[in-house]
């Protein structure tokens, strides 16, 4: 009985050698390939699938770069509005100003050429007071005697008190 476990018959031989040719023809015939073939679409899906990958990583890397593209582009634009508003501003204040100043030029001149019409209407109207008391200060002259100069003097001076040219 040793004997048998140890070495194999070789009948036994024989059909094991026989199954496993036979298995190995129909694996052949049957198995190997459809496993083959799937392993190979297998491997053809992986490999499409890391193409895939690497396109897709190219195009994030493309629109990232876009994006930082698009970025810069938005700040620089940014950047020419704000510098454009700032010139409107300072356009609109210098406008702005200037129109405030040939204003109160325009003011000042006008209350010039007004205190000038007062003074002169002022002026006028002092002649003719002083035209009018000079010719009245005549009338009480001429009303008196002129031989005496003292009542002449006397008289202008009551006139000139009266009139209160102060």
């Amino acid at each position: 009985m040793i004997n048998t476990i140890i070495e194999p018959g070789i009948g036994l031989l024989f059909w094991m050698t026989l199954t496993f040719a036979i298995l190995l023809f129909l694996l052949s015939k049957f198995a190997w390939k459809p496993i083959i073939n799937a392993v190979n679409d297998r491997e053809s899906s992986i490999v499409d699938a890391l193409n895939q990958a690497k396109l897709a990583k190219k195009e994030m890397e493309q629109l990232k770069a876009d994006n930082e593209r698009i970025i810069r582009e938005a700040k620089i634009e940014r950047d020419a509005i704000l510098k454009e508003a700032r010139e409107i501003k300072e356009r609109i204040v210098g406008e702005a100003k200037d129109a405030a100043k040939a204003e109160g030029d325009k003011m000042i001149e006008a209350a010039r050429q007004s205190i000038a019409a007062e003074k002169q209407s002022a002026m006028a109207d002092i002649k003719s007071q002083i035209g009018l008391l000079s010719v009245n200060i005549a009338e009480a002259i001429l009303k008196q005697k002129l031989e005496n100069p003292e009542a002449q003097n006397a008289l202008v001076d009551n006139m000139l008190n009266k009139s209160n040219l102060n």
